[in-house]
């Protein structure tokens, strides 16, 4: 493959649906006794939902097919003639710039929009120069920091479904559509924030692998659409054949995995009295932030041999070292300039001369950070320090680990450990007081509150503001009371 085809099978999330998987859909979809008059593929492609889609629904009276690739559609063309069926449309059309209201305004009776969209991030697009996207806007309502922190970037098939939803709204139509479990979520959410009418909605997990060779949890999405129901839960099932399913939803604005789980330890949750998290430091520079000990030298991730002195080297714990548990022994250390966000940076140059001249002379390094926390700040800055960053004790979770391991830290060599920004912790001045804690955070009641919260299959299923949702004064009274 050519590198301009590549980048265009990676901008337009050219990932066609395999006939097999879109004949079980359509399969799937009348099981669930939909018997649409009207189907639309906004993003047909070659066609193959198209073909499962008049071949099981024979009372269909009209199939509209849009997509921007003509040599696509120069294959969806041919269906016409291979299944002889004149009610398929075929639309060589841009999805973002279709006048769709004008086509939903002309169709009558029950409406289907099927299908597939691109699985691409609007930052993959940005990656590779791509312009198959939305009008950009902050549509998720995200402010200033968790915009710039990473939370704005989106899945382009994110937009698309929620354009469908505005469209389906008021009307008696149905949603089947592939896409990732978390965009299935996200959608979620957006119903809910917006208060958007929806009576049902499900989630059928895929092997995406099998399908598509994409190593990602992936889901076929279904919602029935009506014009005043608003019900923004979620029945997961585990397969397309499974009739087992566990239910998600909001309850009291909180997203719960597990409704009925939850329903046990809803007390417990208290999202202004819970402990406070927090997350290691961010420096966006490891190859001159970060160095391995050996002997009693220091080799920085260029692999240069450097002098420092130890004020501003703290031992290092990353978020594999604490979910594999290697926090014992170690040689990783971490520069530490700042006690406290905003401190001023400067006072290095006198309390410790060696380190700042090696931070000069690599400033090409950090002063090249394009993450927009470090601009307008102190010169060699870095993010999520404080106070809490150098106590003596402290309880450890790695986010991005697909089990609740917690750790409890002490110092190494005399000095405070500082962890990575994928680790959450808790700070303690008192050891007593850190074991104590470490009790009730692996008990049976608090594994219980955390798994009806945490959906394990996310990029960083575990995050602060689930941890810090538990409310460890409540569970102690429980506990003592048991």
């Amino acid at each position: 493959m050519t590198s301009a085809k590549h980048k265009k099978k990676l901008e337009f999330g050219d990932f066609q649906t395999p006939l097999e998987l879109a004949d079980k859909v359509c399969q799937k979809l009348i099981k669930l006794e939909l018997c649409p008059n009207v189907i639309i593929e906004p993003t047909c492609g070659v066609g193959n939902f198209i073909e499962a889609a008049a071949n099981r629904f024979q009372s269909t009276s009209k199939i509209v097919g849009l997509d921007i690739n003509s040599d696509h559609l120069r294959k969806a063309e041919k269906l016409k003639d291979k299944l002889g069926n004149e009610k398929i449309d075929i639309i060589n059309e841009n999805f973002f710039r279709f006048d769709w209201f004008s086509l939903l305004n002309s169709l009558d009776g029950n409406i289907l929009v099927l299908g597939n969209f691109p699985w691409v991030t609007n930052s993959q697009q940005g990656i590779i120069g791509g312009m198959n996207l939305p009008k950009k806007n902050n549509f998720q309502n995200y402010n200033g920091l968790d915009a710039i922190t990473g939370k704005s970037n989106f899945d382009i098939s994110e937009w698309m479904l929620i354009q469908v939803v505005q469209w389906l709204q008021k009307r008696d139509a149905n949603l089947a559509m592939l896409c990732k479990t978390s965009v299935a979520r996200k959608l979620l959410k957006y119903l809910h924030s917006n208060q958007v009418n929806i009576s049902y909605c499900a989630t059928y997990k895929i092997d995406a692998k099998k399908y598509f060779n994409a190593n990602v949890e992936a889901c076929l999405l279904f919602c029935k659409f009506n014009s005043k129901s608003q019900n923004y839960f979620c029945d997961v099932f585990i397969s397309l054949e499974s009739f087992n399913y566990h239910r998600i939803g909001y309850q009291d604005n909180i997203l719960i995995r597990d409704i009925d789980s939850f329903k046990n330890v809803k007390r417990f949750y208290d999202k202004n009295l819970g402990a406070k998290w927090r997350s290691g430091i961010k420096h966006d520079c490891s190859d001159v932030m970060e160095f391995r000990k050996v002997g009693n030298s220091f080799i920085n991730g260029l692999g240069e041999l450097v002098e420092l002195e130890d004020t501003y080297l703290f031992p290092l714990l990353k978020g594999s070292n604490i979910a594999q548990n290697i926090t014992d022994t170690h040689n990783r250390y971490l520069l530490v300039t700042q006690k406290f966000i905003g401190e001023p940076t400067e006072c290095i140059k006198h309390l410790a001369p060696k380190t700042w001249k090696y931070l000069e002379s690599h400033a090409r390094y950090l002063d090249n950070r394009k993450s927009k926390i470090y601009q307008n700040t102190h010169r060699f800055s870095i993010f999520g320090v404080g106070a809490y960053s150098f106590t003596p004790w402290k309880i450890a979770i790695c986010g991005l680990y697909k089990k609740l391991d917690f750790k409890i830290i002490g110092k190494i060599n005399d000095k405070t450990v500082v962890f990575d920004d994928t680790v959450y912790f808790l700070s303690f001045e008192d050891e007593n007081i850190a074991n104590k804690t470490f009790e009730l955070l692996n008990s049976s009641l608090a594994t219980t509150f955390y798994s009806s919260l945490i959906f394990w299959d996310e990029k960083r299923p575990i995050k602060s503001s689930i941890l810090n949702s538990l409310n460890l004064a409540e569970l102690a009274r429980t506990i003592s009371l048991c």
